[in-house]
């Protein structure tokens, strides 16, 4: 008889871009393959518990289209057609191309372009290196985090707020913005403890009736961009009822009667006609709140991905201060750990190397970059060469119309550097194949959580697949770049990380896995203040003074409201365009990455809007038929969703399928817009108005990967 494989559990992380950064245990197959990967029950967040995407990633890791050579582009970008390279070749090609674009523009010419692909700090970060050394042009990262992230420092001072693990221990947890149930499961894990040990209620706040939404006490539907109007109501009734702490008011926090007086006219009528909740929803939220003062609330990134979003983060996080729910365990509000690591991230990025005249290209603005727009360049050189590492903006970025004709341009170099053939390597003159997270060693931090743990290497990459610091290193070697980083392997960066940052050593991480970063409770609640110089908590933040990563002001910051209020700069339905999208996270996708898995592709099925009946009815919509949303920027085709957990008026596309399966081969980030978000930048993914009908779409492209065709199948 044939003995059963020899099977090992080992530790490992989840690297995608979801808050809760999970501790795995990876079923090892003879050293060779894995098999199942499992929640690690000792990580105190992670509690056993990850998402059915990621369970089966051996769908992923050994996929039979993983991209295992080095290409070279043969026909017409976006064709298809490469040959195969050694890497000698590839890393030399790319090299003198990048030469050249600095011999005529100068090394601004060359962008490296990145994001949260990984989460792994060497391998996301190290690009980084690469970048100061040669005085790249510099990244302004907008695509995610900036209006999320300023919205709640703006009260705080501080990314950082109470153990995420005290939801537990809450007698309400209100999760505002956000879908757990789809992008950060661990959320729910201890939700719903609390509802079982306390008694405590669930409340979700969002613009459509998703998982999370079903799974709560109370659902409250509100429409896109309208949550500061909420939030605002919700304080009123605080104030007008006597359910305000004043105790904690006067001693935590800036202008109190200011906030008081300010909101007076703010009450759930107004707050009604702005949200389409009824005044009954919203008084039955601030006296839950307001009685149960243990309430955590929990704020995600989707609503701040609007063009208010800021203000919107803000206005919620501001309701924990008037009741005072910060004082207690369980209570709080909650939105990111990124302060309490506080890495030394020198080696990693070369921060010593820094050059501050150097350019910064934003982003999302990838479009404009690329088709020449002065202002997105600021005013300096074209980019005429690129390395791409860990996203995909071809299927991602918004203005895709833009995106795709820059990359179309034959002027502009390209290598990207992949673990599938996406659309964005399509259009690459280069493509170099990548490893995936089981096959290389990183450091990773919670954001939803407080853990840093190590993610170690466990298999080998099929074929020739290189990490991203190999590569970073390699074109380092061929372009004269110097640092000490590019002759160190990732073991010695995570260690030099490690005790720079008083954080221990490779070796005893390596030993415990994970470490427990969560401050004590009297810094996590800001109870000796908040991180202020007078340790107050801002309801009348100084908009372009708060302490949250930026490029200076920019969008129309001048005209942000001085304390918590429904802010009415978002793109408002029109008689041509009289239905607001928002394009939410798919429970099997994480933005463009798992579309290549045939499990998650024929979970979700295909790219679909949901539609109110009544809508459809009145466009003479039937469910599954082709619909067309158009606005200025252009126009998507989709099959059509009949769903009565949408608000009249509001469209929602879950997932970001590629463009490729969509007819006419245009995605969804057609409609998104690249304009700069008030105070500091970033896209308003969820915040568009569109045109909606019923027609006939295009010859329906054919889609290139084996994936999407299961699915279709």
């Amino acid at each position: 008889m044939n003995a059963p494989p020899r099977i090992e559990r080992r530790a490992s992380v989840c690297p995608h871009d979801c808050p809760s950064t999970c501790s795995l245990e990876v079923e090892v197959v003879e050293g060779r393959t894995i098999g199942r990967v499992h929640g690690d029950e000792r990580q105190s967040y992670t509690a056993g518990v990850i998402c059915a995407k990621v369970a089966r990633y051996a769908e992923r890791i050994h996929h039979p289209d993983r991209l295992t050579h080095p290409l070279r582009r043969t026909g017409p970008k976006g064709s298809g057609q490469f040959e195969r390279i050694s890497w000698d070749e590839a890393l030399d090609l790319v090299a003198g191309r990048f030469r050249e674009a600095e011999a005529v523009h100068g090394s601004q010419a060359v962008w490296p372009y990145y994001y949260a692909g990984t989460m792994g700090l060497v391998m996301r970060d190290g690009i980084n290196r690469l970048r100061h050394a040669k005085r790249y042009s510099g990244q302004f990262s907008t695509i995610c985090t900036n209006m999320a992230w300023t919205g709640y420092i703006a009260g705080t001072g501080r990314l950082a707020g109470p153990d995420p693990r005290e939801m537990a221990l809450s007698d309400c947890v209100v999760i505002w913005g956000t879908n757990p149930v789809h992008t950060q499961v661990n959320v729910m894990t201890h939700a719903i403890r609390a509802r079982k040990e306390r008694g405590a209620k669930i409340v979700a706040v969002d613009v459509y009736m998703n998982a999370t939404m079903k799974q709560a006490d109370m659902a409250l539907l509100v429409r896109p961009g309208t949550d500061g109007a909420l939030a605002c109501a919700v304080m009123h009734v605080l104030f007008r009822d006597g359910l305000a702490d004043w105790d904690y008011l006067r001693r935590y926090t800036d202008c109190p009667e200011d906030l008081r007086d300010h909101l007076a006219t703010r009450d759930p009528a107004w707050a009604a006609a702005i949200t389409g909740l009824s005044v009954e929803e919203i008084e039955a939220l601030a006296r839950l709140v307001g009685e149960r003062k243990r309430t955590y609330f929990r704020l995600g990134y989707g609503f701040g991905r609007q063009r208010n979003g800021v203000t919107n983060m803000h206005a919620a996080s501001c309701i924990a201060a008037v009741t005072g729910a910060w004082a207690l365990e369980g209570g709080g509000a909650f939105h990111n750990n990124g302060a309490i690591y506080r890495w030394n991230k020198t080696l990693i990025e070369g921060l010593d190397a820094v050059d501050p005249e150097v350019r910064r290209l934003d982003q999302s603005q990838i479009g404009r970059v690329l088709t020449g727009d002065p202002e997105a360049l600021r005013h300096g050189p074209p980019v005429t060469a690129m390395l791409i590492q860990n996203t995909n903006p071809v299927s991602v970025a918004p203005e895709q119309e833009l995106v795709k004709r820059g990359f179309a341009r034959e002027d502009l170099f390209v290598c990207v550097h992949e673990q599938f053939m996406t659309e964005t390597a399509l259009m690459a003159d280069v493509v170099l194949p990548a490893t995936m997270f089981m096959e290389h060693d990183d450091l990773y931090q919670g954001g939803g959580h407080q853990h840093f743990q190590l993610g170690p290497k466990l298999v080998d990459p099929p074929g020739e697949c290189r990490s991203n610091h190999e590569v970073i290193c390699g074109l380092a070697a061929r372009l004269g770049a110097e640092h000490r980083g590019f002759a160190m392997t990732p073991r010695e960066i995570v260690d030099w990380t490690l005790q720079a940052s008083g954080r221990g050593t490779y070796a005893e991480l390596e030993a415990s896995r994970f470490v427990d970063a969560q401050p004590g409770f009297r810094e996590a609640h800001y109870l000796d203040g908040f991180a202020y110089p007078d340790g107050k908590f801002r309801f009348r933040p100084d908009w372009t003074s708060v302490p949250a990563p930026n490029d200076g002001p920019m969008g129309p910051w001048a005209a942000m409201p001085s304390l918590p209020d429904h802010w009415g700069v978002i793109e408002e339905a029109t008689e041509d365009h009289p239905f607001r999208l928002a394009t939410s996270p798919a429970r099997q996708f994480l933005n463009s990455t798992f579309t290549e898995t045939p499990t998650s592709a024929s979970k979700e099925r295909r790219p679909e809007v949901m539609i109110h009946p009544v809508d459809a009815a009145l466009k003479g919509i039937a469910d599954g038929d082709w619909v067309r949303l158009s606005n200025a920027r252009g126009s998507v085709f989709l099959r059509a969703r009949l769903f009565e957990g949408v608000r009249r008026g509001v469209l929602i596309a879950e997932s970001i399928w590629p463009n490729a399966a969509h007819p006419g081969g245009r995605g969804i980030n057609t409609l998104t817009g690249a304009d700069a978000v008030a105070p500091y930048g970033g896209a308003a993914f969820h915040d568009n108005r569109v045109a909606l009908a019923r027609a006939a779409p295009p010859e329906v492209a054919e889609v290139p990967l084996s994936a999407l065709e299961a699915a279709e199948g």
